[in-house]
């Protein structure tokens, strides 16, 4: 007579079967890449840190277009400039949505912009847009006022006297600034515990979205609602966030004048009210407060990190801090009078940024509403149902950085944009800020550049160069020397 264990164990058996039998036809039915195992997919061949090495052996062994497997969740991965520009020009509307998981859904409850769908993205979205222009996002205005705050970096710089210091937080100090500006109305001091205490927060909800626990929690929400961990701080992050912008908030309301609203909450605020009375508004403080958020994280992040990696490449390749090169920046600069900083690909100072133009924002999530989708520029001229799409620009180790990265695309001294890479990408969820961040950029890097020459420190004899995987591709923590052009400065 068969025992109960053995009954648990035929079932338990059963069971496996069925799963993976149900895996493989949904293995069959995507785009081809590495196979999956119940339960840990395909990460077994790839490893968890999903690291740049990995995903450029796999576009070399499946194509620009594959897919991966977490658990049980495949994730289309479109590999390569021509398969992701495809995908973001040519089935724009497609790729609208942002694919939530359990863990977004649980903390940021569809708010927001940057992981808004649907109705709300697309009022928030416009909103949004108006707003920026309203408060003079490429205007003369906001030129000026990164002109002073990059003049401030560089006296941060100058304190270090050429002794090694740490760029990143400065930089990012730097950045944040002119966010808040736009979203409070004001710049925080550094001794705002609280404001420090939100953007720690932050940074440490960013981090733990691609931890192993974010995809334990998503595969056991059920489990991991009652078990202690890293996911119990992630919660109470987010209502730090929330709770340092509802403060701001009421402040707002208290002093508001809906006549001449000064920041992104004044405007904010004044829609709420001019919506009150339609149904289908999406405009709440709920949203507000995590708009807020997503303009300060999503702003700083990207532009820090392509100025952190234009440094390092700056130390990486020495050369290219010669005389030759500041004169070129000097006469470019003093020919167009400063008349445009943002930093316009289509004149010739744009190919003086190269170590920029190197720099990207490479991880993109999109959620495809549609079941099918055809990419012909691609290898696979098929349809195929998606859920996820990962879109991967790699990065170049071996991109040769100077003079000839701008001469060897066509005609010397002539930079061409067809192959280049952006740091707010495109497609219809194209950075809010995209303008006012492409200003800071080019002019945070050229101002530290015509002042200073950068040098590893005494001792150090190369830096890590590759890439630490999270929301952007962020350097390793890095020291360097900021060594003044004259002596005098």
């Amino acid at each position: 007579m068969v025992g109960l264990w053995e009954l648990l164990a035929i079932l338990l058996m059963g069971l496996l079967t069925i799963y993976y039998l149900k895996l493989l036809w949904k293995y069959s039915q995507y785009p081809p890449g590495p196979f999956p195992l119940p339960f840990v997919g395909s990460l077994w061949q790839i490893g968890f840190g999903l690291s740049p090495d990995s995903f450029l052996k796999l576009s070399k062994r499946y194509g620009s277009i594959y897919t991966i497997w977490v658990a049980h969740y495949p994730i289309v991965v479109l590999s390569g400039f021509q398969a992701v520009r495809e995908a973001l020009i040519n089935h724009s509307e497609e790729l609208l949505d942002r694919p939530i998981t359990r863990f977004l859904l649980d903390t940021l409850k569809r708010r927001g912009i940057a992981f808004g769908n649907g109705l709300s993205w697309k009022q928030h979205r416009r909103f949004g847009m108006a707003t920026m222009r309203n408060l003079g996002m490429g205007k003369k205005g906001m030129e000026y006022q990164i002109q002073e705050e990059a003049q401030r970096l560089v006296e941060v710089f100058a304190q270090a006297k050429g002794q090694p210091f740490e760029p990143p937080l400065h930089i990012s100090k730097a950045v944040i600034s002119m966010i808040s500006v736009m979203s409070f109305g004001y710049q925080p001091t550094l001794e705002d515990k609280r404001f420090q205490e939100m953007i720690a927060a932050s940074d440490y909800f960013e981090k733990f979205g691609i931890s192993f626990f974010h995809a334990l929690y998503n595969l056991f929400p059920w489990l991991m609602q009652y078990l202690p961990g890293p996911h119990k701080k992630a919660f109470a992050c987010v209502d730090t966030g929330r709770f340092y912008v509802t403060e701001e908030m009421q402040k707002h309301k208290e002093n508001q004048n809906l006549y001449e609203p000064q920041d992104f909450i004044d405007y904010y605020l004044m829609q709420i009210e001019k919506s009150k009375n339609d149904p289908s508004s999406t405009f709440n403080e709920e949203n507000l407060a995590q708009c807020v958020i997503d303009l300060l994280v999503a702003g700083t992040e990207t532009t820090s990190s392509t100025l952190q990696w234009a440094l390092l490449l700056m130390i990486a390749y020495p050369d290219i801090q010669g005389e030759r090169y500041l004169n070129q920046l000097l006469l470019r600069m003093s020919t167009r009078a400063n008349a445009n900083l943002r930093g316009d690909s289509k004149t010739p100072l744009f190919f003086l940024l190269s170590p920029v133009v190197l720099t990207s924002r490479v991880c993109l999530f999109f959620k495809l509403w549609l079941q099918d989708v055809d990419m012909p520029a691609s290898p696979c001229h098929m349809h195929w149902p998606v859920f996820l799409s990962f879109l991967f620009f790699p990065f170049f180790k071996k991109t040769v950085v100077g003079h000839a990265s701008w001469s060897c695309n066509g005609k010397p001294g002539k930079h061409h944009r067809n192959w280049h890479i952006d740091a707010h990408h495109g497609g219809a969820r194209v950075c809010l800020g995209e303008q006012m961040a492409r200003m800071e950029i080019f002019v945070f890097f050229t101002s530290l550049v015509k002042t200073f020459k950068f040098q590893l420190p005494e001792g150090v004899k190369e830096l890590n160069q590759t890439p630490v995987v999270g929301v952007s591709m962020h350097p390793h923590p890095y020291k360097l020397c900021a060594i003044p052009r004259n002596p005098l400065s």
